[in-house]
């Protein structure tokens, strides 16, 4: 075989080998975390409904306070939409929409991501009382990594990673909440 043959059929190899593989691994990723927080589930749900109040919990709201933010229609009502566009790579640019309420339940969230990569995973945050004054809140995530971008869960844990952002956010959450006092738990 010639030289230039042999050094074409190595590069399409190298390169065949890993897109076949991909066509393997998997794409959807669903990604959930709970914390109990010492309060009403009322006075918790009143809080996480209200988007503006992530600015006070979400790790990844608050990796860029300087981030632009806009939003539009009503904060907590299904249909507002919370945008931001950060200079920051790892915070990047997208929105927030919510979906659908059960008052008191849930909140169901649509993430549109643009920078740095683009993608739609939708989320939930939702209480459940555990006692009068314990409730217990999941905050869930759910998407996928169309093919070839798959290819990175070979190098990247991505449930762990996330995951462990849902935590930090669910651990601050909890201690803004319980800071608050009974009268006051509800940021406008």
């Amino acid at each position: 075989m010639n030289t230039a043959l042999t050094i074409v059929l190595v590069i399409a190899a190298i390169i065949a080998i890993p897109l076949i593989l991909t066509l393997f691994i998997k794409k959807e990723y669903t990604i959930e975390r709970t914390v109990t927080i010492h309060k009403t589930s009322e006075e918790v749900f009143n809080y996480i409904k209200l988007l503006k109040n992530q600015d006070y919990y979400s790790k990844w709201v608050m990796a860029d306070l300087n981030a632009r933010k806009s939003y539009t229609g009503t904060d907590g009502i299904v249909g507002f939409i919370s945008a931001w566009d950060s200079d920051n790579k790892k915070v990047g640019k997208g929105e927030q929409e919510i979906k659908a309420i059960i008052p008191g339940k849930r909140l169901d969230l649509q993430l549109r991501f643009v920078k740095p990569f683009q993608g739609v995973a939708d989320a939930y945050i939702a209480t459940q009382s555990i006692a009068l004054t314990q409730t217990n809140v999941t905050w869930g995530f759910k998407s996928a990594m169309p093919y070839p971008m798959n290819f990175m869960r070979l190098f990247m844990n991505i449930e762990k990673m996330l995951g462990q952002d849902l935590e930090e956010s669910l651990i601050t959450l909890k201690q803004v909440i319980e800071k608050q006092s009974t009268n006051h738990s509800v940021t406008v």
